[in-house]
């Protein structure tokens, strides 16, 4: 397994590369001929050393990037590496953006960080617990106990990621639980893992946005689907939740669409 030594390192390029780049003026593109998808310097530049980081550390895995792409990804073990989720975040000066990267052996997520650079936070797992570390200090983390829908908080980056029949799925779901917030991008689901919400559900995610999550949750006592209950490994639209109770509830509710 991965060494927890390791997940401080890319922790440590974010810093470098992302960090200096937040709330300044830089160059931001439009990766979609219609709608605006952005990617910043930051995004590239970040990517760019943390490939160089796996590559030098670990020269037989495969990578997978948001910005670069694949290579190596038929391999045992495959990096999947997302420098700034949350790049609406990032370019409007919000520090909920983060830098994740997640490790698959046979497509299966084992380990996972995501860091908060301009916070301090870091959230990690690589098969011993979950864990966070923080300007205040560190611990082991654990979802909370919730096992009821009227009991629980839901979180999503904004109900705009649904189609149609999605939407009107997630909003009956959204009836029924006691709270819901939106905005939260990838911050969410460490919340998740640290105890403080007890339920993620989005839509549209690639694999990027969830391999390196996936574990921190997983290893926190969480449990991480499809909204058909299947691996969540190739993203898609997405459930975590708190525990296996609160999980199979809010499928239930999902399917009534």
């Amino acid at each position: 397994m991965i060494s927890v030594d390791f997940m401080h390192r890319p922790a440590a390029v974010a810093a470098r590369e992302a960090l200096p780049r937040f709330r300044q003026a830089g160059l931001v593109s439009n990766k979609l001929a219609e709608g605006f998808d952005p990617v910043t310097e930051a995004d590239r530049e970040t990517e760019n050393a943390i490939r160089a980081l796996t590559r030098a550390e670990f020269p037989d895995h495969g990578i997978l990037g948001e910005e670069f792409g694949a290579e190596g990804s038929q391999k045992r073990f495959v990096w999947v590496i997302d420098t700034i989720d949350g790049t609406r975040s990032f370019i409007s000066g919000i520090p909920l953006w983060c830098t994740r990267v997640g490790l698959t052996e046979h497509g299966n997520a084992v380990a996972g960080m995501m860091v908060q650079p301009f916070i301090g936070e870091l959230f990690y797992a690589a098969g011993q617990g979950s864990h966070y570390e923080g300007p205040h200090g560190g611990n082991r983390l654990a979802t909370r106990a919730t096992k009821d829908l009227a009991d629980a908080t839901l979180c999503t980056t904004t109900p705009a990621i649904f189609d149609p029949a999605q939407r009107a799925a997630f909003d009956r779901l959204e009836q029924r639980v006691r709270l819901s917030r939106y905005g939260t991008d990838c911050y969410a689901y460490c919340m998740l893992a640290a105890g403080q919400i007890d339920l993620v559900v989005e839509a549209g995610l690639q694999p990027y946005d969830i391999v390196a999550l996936i574990p921190i949750i997983e290893q926190a006592g969480g449990v991480v689907t499809d909204w058909s209950g299947g691996p969540a490994e190739s993203g898609g639209a997405i459930v975590a939740a708190a525990t296996a109770e609160l999980h199979a509830q809010t499928l239930a509710a999902l399917a009534t669409a």
